[in-house]
C-alpha cells in the first residue's frame, strides 16, 4: 500500500500488521457468473489513460511525501476506486460495457504512473547536494534524467514479467494490498443496490476529503498560522514565561499541523508504527537532543555543517547513523527470521535465470519441485508473450547501461553488476511484500550501496556516484517489480488477462515518464532546498535523501561519524535484530500489532519534524474513534477517505509551488505566527 523510499518506503519503514493466516494456495476466487456484465474488451484506451491521469495525481502526492519523510503510497486503491467512479459514468455517457476486468486495467495504469517517484527522492536530490553533478541544475540535465526515468519505469516493468509465474502462479502468495484492490473492484461491481450504496459512498468520501484537504492547503499557504500550523506549546510557554517551552515550539518544532496527508497516514497505519514513529521523535528531538544542545555537545536540531569544537554536530546528524543502523538491521532481520521465504526466493530467482539462459539454449526448463508449484489456467491468448518482455528486457537493459555510462559516468561492469543483483534482491522483497506487503527497498538499496562502496576508480566523485546510482537502480528494480507483480496478483485474482495489464502498465509507464521530470523541477524550483542542505527553514526535511547521501559518504570513505554516535548505532543494530527475533518466536500473535516497531523509531531518528508523527497521531487517534462509533462504515470508506486525503495534499503541493515560482510568496495573514512573525 505505501512505500517508504528511505528504508522503503512501501511499508518497508512501516510494516503493516496484516492478516496474512490465509493459505498461501489458493484458487483464483470467482463469483457466479451473473454478478458481473460480460466484457468483449479488457483493456481499453479509456481505462489505461483515465488510470494513468489518476496515477499522475499519485505521483504529485509521492514526491510530496516523499521528500517530506521518504514515504511514498501505491496508487491501486486510489486508481480502483476513482477509476471505477469516472469510467462508469463515461460508460453510462457512452452506453458501453464497464466491467471488473477493465477496471483493474485502470487500477493497474494508474499503479505503474503513480510509482516512479524512488530516484527523485532519494538518489538523484543526494548527488546534487554532494555536488556529483557539476554546476547544473536540473533544468541543465533534463535529458540525462528523461533517459534516467524511462530505463527505471520499462525496465522495472519488463524485469516484472517472469517474476509472476513463480509468486503469482507456482507460490500464489497472499499479496495483501493488491488483495484488498481485487476485492474493492469485485464489491463495486456486484449486481445490487448494496454494493451501489458502496460505490456511491467511496465515491462522495474519496471526493469530500480529496476537495478539503486540497482547498485547505492551499488557504494555509496564505495564512499559514492558522491553517498551517498551531504553535499551542509556544503560546503556552510565553503566558508561563517558560523560553524552554517556547524552544520546543519555535526551535524543535513540536506544534500541531494542519497536514491532512499525514492526517490520512494516519488513517492506515498500525497503533504500534504511529507510536513507535513519535517515540524516536521524542527521544532523538524532545529529550536527548535539546540535553545535549543545553550542554554544548550539539549545536541545536537541524543540519549537516561542520561545527565549531566542542560541538559534534546537530541533533539531526547524530541520530542520523543509530536511525539508519536500527532501520536496516531491522528489515534484514525481518527477512532472516522467514528462513524459507528467502529460502525459496532466493531458490526462485536461481531457478529463473537458468531457464531464461537455457531458454535461449533451447534446453528444457528446469522444473521446480518445491511442494507449492500449483498449474497456471490463464488461456494462452491472454498470457504476455516471451518475446514482449524478453525484447523489452534486453532493449531498457542496453539502454540503462548506456544511460548510466554516457550520462552518469557510471563504469559499464558496474551497471550490469547492479542489473544482477537488483535480478536476486528483486525476488527477497517480492516473496516479503507478498506474505507480509512489506517492500524492503530500502534494504536492498544498502546492500548494493554497500556492494558498490570500493568500486576501482581515483575519481572519488565517479566512486560516490556509482554508488547511489546503482542503488537507485536496484531499488527502481524491487519497487516496481513489486508494483507490477502485485497488479498481476489483483488482475489474477479478478481473472483478467495478464497481457491487458501489461499493456495498462505500458501506457501508464509513459504517462510516469512525462510527470515525473516536470514534477521535480517544479518542487526544485520552488523550493531550491531540496538540493541545497546550506538553505536555512526548508518546508522539506527530506530525510530519505540525507540517509542515502550519509551512507554513500560513510561507504565511500568521506563519511564521519561522532564516536558516542557511532556507539549507539552498535547498540541500535543489535537491537534492531533482537527485537525482530523476539517478535517473531515468543510474541504471541494477538500480541504483536502492539509490539515496538523499531522500523518506524529509527525513521523518527532521522526525520527532524515532530509535528510529521504528530499529527499522524491525529489520524490515527480518528480513526479508532470512528472505529468505535461506526466499524462497518470505517470498513468501507477508510481507504477512500486516506487516499482522498493524501492526494488532496498532494495536488496542493504542486498547486503552491506553481504560486511560489509565479512570485506569489504566500504567508499574506500572520496571525499566530509568533511575536516577529519568527514561527512562519
Amino acid at each position: 500500500m505505501a512505500t517508504p523510499v528511505n528504508e522503503k518506503s512501501q511499508y518497508d519503514d512501516f510494516p503493516q500488521e496484516k492478516n496474512t493466516d490465509q493459505k498461501s494456495i489458493d484458487v483464483v476466487e470467482t463469483e457466479e457468473e451473473y454478478e458481473y456484465v460480460h466484457e468483449t474488451h479488457q483493456f481499453t484506451w479509456r481505462a489505461a489513460i483515465v488510470g494513468s491521469i489518476l496515477g499522475c495525481v499519485v505521483a504529485a502526492s509521492n514526491l510530496y511525501l516523499g521528500l517530506k519523510i521518504g514515504w511514498t503510497f501505491g496508487a491501486a486503491l486510489w486508481g480502483s476506486i476513482f477509476g471505477f467512479l469516472i469510467l462508469k459514468a463515461m460508460a453510462r455517457v457512452t452506453g458501453t460495457v464497464f466491467g471488473p476486468k477493465e477496471n483493474v486495467v485502470c487500477q493497474a495504469a494508474a499503479t505503474s504512473a503513480g510509482g516512479l517517484s524512488s530516484g527523485f527522492v532519494t538518489a538523484i536530490p543526494a548527488m546534487y547536494r554532494m555536488g556529483l553533478m557539476g554546476e547544473n541544475t536540473p533544468k541543465d540535465d533534463v535529458v540525462s534524467l528523461l533517459l534516467w526515468t524511462g530505463c527505471a519505469a520499462f525496465f522495472g516493468m519488463f524485469f516484472a514479467v517472469p517474476l509472476r509465474s513463480h509468486f503469482v502462479i507456482n507460490q500464489n502468495l497472499v499479496f495483501p494490498t493488491p488483495r484488498a484492490a481485487a476485492e474493492t473492484i469485485k464489491s463495486l461491481h456486484r449486481a445490487g443496490s448494496a454494493a451501489a450504496k458502496d460505490a456511491r459512498d467511496s465515491g462522495f468520501a474519496m471526493i469530500t476529503s480529496f476537495c478539503t484537504a486540497m482547498f485547505w492547503a492551499i488557504i494555509g499557504f496564505f495564512i499559514p498560522g492558522i491553517f498551517g500550523a498551531i504553535h499551542i506549546l509556544y503560546y503556552i510557554g510565553k503566558a508561563a514565561g517558560s523560553t524552554k517551552v517556547m524552544n520546543a515550539d519555535a526551535i524543535w518544532q513540536w506544534n500541531f499541523t494542519w497536514d491532512w496527508a499525514f492526517f490520512g497516514a494516519g488513517l492506515m497505519t498500525p497503533g504500534s508504527t504511529v507510536f513507535s514513529f513519535l517515540l524516536g521523535e521524542l527521544i532523538a528531538f524532545g529529550i536527548a537532543g535539546p540535553l545535549m544542545t543545553d550542554a554544548g555537545y550539539l549545536t541545536g536540531r537541524a543540519g549537516f555543517k561542520q561545527p565549531l569544537p566542542p560541538a559534534v554536530g546537530s541533533a539531526q546528524s547524530w541520530f542520523l547513523w543509530p536511525g539508519v543502523g536500527m532501520m536496516v538491521f531491522t528489515a534484514f532481520s525481518e527477512l532472516g527470521v522467514r528462513g524459507p521465504a528467502l529460502y525459496h526466493g532466493i531458490k526462485g530467482g536461481v531457478l529463473e535465470c537458468r531457464n531464461m539462459i537455457r531458454k535461449w539454449q533451447k534446453k528444457a526448463a528446469l522444473v521446480n519441485n518445491s511442494d507449492y508449484v500449483s498449474k497456471d489456467t490463464t488461456p494462452e491468448h491472454e498470457l504476455i508473450p516471451t518475446s514482449w518482455w524478453i525484447g523489452g528486457l534486453l532493449v531498457s537493459g542496453l539502454l540503462t547501461v548506456l544511460v548510466m555510462y554516457f550520462n552518469f559516468h557510471v563504469p559499464v561492469y558496474a551497471t550490469i553488476g547492479a542489473i544482477i543483483i537488483s535480478f536476486l534482491l528483486a525476488f527477497v522483497g517480492l516473496q516479503a511484500s507478498g506474505e507480509t506487503d512489506i517492500n524492503p527497498t530500502g534494504a536492498v538499496a544498502k546492500v548494493t550501496q554497500l556492494v558498490f562502496s570500493r568500486i576501482p576508480n581515483v575519481d572519488i566523485k565517479v566512486v560516490q556516484k556509482t554508488n547511489l546510482m546503482c542503488a537507485n537502480i536496484a531499488a527502481s528494480v524491487c519497487s516496481q517489480s513489486v508494483d507490477m507483480v502485485g497488479d498481476l496478483k489483483t488482475a489474477h485474482l479478478v481473472g483478467a488477462s495478464p497481457r491487458a495489464m501489461f499493456l495498462g502498465q505500458s501506457i501508464g509507464s509513459v504517462f510516469a515518464i512525462a510527470v515525473a521530470i516536470p514534477l521535480f523541477l517544479l518542487y526544485t524550483q520552488a523550493y531550491p532546498c531540496v538540493l541545497n542542505q546550506d538553505i536555512p527553514n526548508c518546508p522539506f526535511a527530506v530525510p530519505a535523501v540525507t540517509a542515502w547521501q550519509s551512507v554513500a559518504l560513510l561507504l565511500t570513505g568521506e563519511g564521519k561519524i561522532p564516536r558516542e554516535s557511532m556507539i549507539l548505532t552498535f547498540v541500535c543494530c543489535a537491537l534492531g535484530v533482537i527485537n525482530v527475533v523476539i517478535r517473531h518466536k515468543f510474541v504471541p500473535d494477538r500480541l504483536k500489532p502492539y509490539w515496538i516497531n523499531l522500523n518506524a523509531v529509527g525513521l523518527g531518528f532521522i526525520s527532524p519534524t515532530p509535528a510529521i508523527p504528530v499529527a499522524m497521531l491525529v489520524g490515527w487517534t480518528a480513526g479508532e474513534m470512528w472505529k468505535r462509533w461506526g466499524i462497518r462504515s470505517h470498513e468501507r470508506l477508510m481507504y477512500s477517505v486516506s487516499a482522498g486525503l493524501i492526494a488532496g495534499v498532494g495536488i496542493a503541493g504542486l498547486i503552491n509551488a506553481a504560486m511560489t515560482i509565479g512570485g506569489l510568496k504566500g504567508a499574506d495573514i500572520l496571525a499566530g505566527c509568533g511575536d516577529e512573525n519568527e514561527l512562519c
